[in-house]
């Protein structure tokens, strides 16, 4: 080829990838990655999930002066603007659009200083307004504020649910006491068997769930713990079961095995390496050198009756006082209605009711 015409070549394909990266579609998500406020305030990281962000402070902080910083997906605008000033006495919002301009997402920014409750009636619940797929966010708003996570948020990637519903994590009706918490073992469908996930179980714990992590290390998106004052003792509360037909195991069935369901809580110490424990928490036989202190059920079993469940827990270190008073310890209850559904074993229709759980611990 002559060199004139290399060169004609090389313009025109230049202009080529010119024009392709002009014409490149806008940026249609409407997210925030990350907020940013004073370190020093802070007890934890934030924790930011579908539709909320909730940012965990010391009792001094000054909330009535407070002015978040967020990084948006690329191209999106937030309004009021990143590090406006506003008065987080009360939980504010924040609308973020995305660059194409076509999508809009609400976000509840709020402030804690208050302790976390310790008694669960799951009354409380928001639907979230996703682009592609609603469901139930749990809360508790009774004598402190705690919002529950779960995996609905990865489930949503899959495709399947067609209403909050048809997710593994929901509100249910029938509770001891007015309503309750249900989940539901499901199957993940094409996308999930595709990517190794065939089935997702229900769960609720206290934490945060990275939607980032959910298809890259599904062990490392549940992130467990919240900072909690005093030394609990106990956890009671009811549940009733129903295991689902066809235990599976890599997609297939496994005959004569039967399917149940999982409730354990962990207290344990933070530091600089540890900020949170995750999935690998069990995955490594509930063991981890931050661990103060372990809760499991004992005989979980299928019960179509409201049935009573204690769980004590059992203390392998001794605790620093100074710490617990400055925050330094976490603690986190796990709900699962597949046992063994963090390595996608289980029962698709497996089922667990849960209500009135109450948390006990040392004045």
């Amino acid at each position: 080829m002559k060199l004139k015409d290399l060169l004609a070549c090389t313009m025109t394909a230049l202009l080529f990838c010119t024009s392709c990266i002009k014409d490149e579609a806008p940026n249609a998500e409407a997210d925030i990655l990350s907020c940013k406020v004073p370190v020093e305030i802070l007890k934890r990281e934030p924790i930011i999930q579908n539709n909320s962000i909730t940012l965990m402070v010391k009792p001094t902080t000054d909330l009535e002066h407070q002015a978040p910083e967020f990084t948006l997906t690329e191209g999106a605008t937030i309004s009021p603007l990143s590090g406006t000033e506003r008065d987080f006495t009360t939980p504010q919002k924040y609308t973020v659009t995305s660059e194409s301009g076509k999508w809009e997402k609400t976000y509840t920014v709020a402030f804690i200083s208050e302790e976390i409750p310790t008694f669960y009636e799951f009354e409380d619940t928001v639907i979230t307004t996703q682009s592609n797929g609603d469901y139930f966010v749990l809360t508790e708003n009774n004598g402190g504020k705690l919002e529950w996570s779960s995996g609905n948020p990865g489930f949503r990637l899959t495709g399947v649910a067609k209403s909050p519903y048809d997710y593994p994590t929901m509100q249910d009706d029938a509770g001891v006491v007015g309503k309750c918490v249900k989940l539901v073992t499901r199957s993940t469908g094409f996308f999930g068997n595709m990517v190794g996930m065939p089935i997702a179980a229900g769960n609720l714990f206290m934490g945060n769930f990275d939607v980032g992590s959910a298809l890259t290390d599904a062990l490392k998106s549940t992130q467990f713990g919240y900072p909690f004052y005093h030394k609990p003792t106990k956890i009671v509360g009811y549940y009733k079961f129903k295991a689902g037909p066809k235990f599976m195991s890599g997609g297939k069935e496994v005959a004569g095995k039967k399917d149940i369901f999982n409730i354990y809580a962990m207290f344990y110490e933070t530091d600089k390496e540890t900020r949170t424990l995750d999935g690998y928490f069990k995955a490594d036989g509930y063991e981890h050198k931050n661990l103060v202190a372990l809760a499991m059920i004992d005989n979980p079993h299928e019960t179509s009756e409201w049935t009573r469940f204690e769980m004590l827990f059992d203390y392998h270190k001794e605790i620093d006082t100074d710490k617990l008073l400055a925050g330094s310890y976490n603690v986190a209850i796990v709900f699962s209605s597949s046992a063994d559904g963090d390595i996608f074993e289980g029962a698709p229709e497996s089922t667990l009711w849960l209500d009135e759980v109450e948390m006990f611990y040392e004045n």
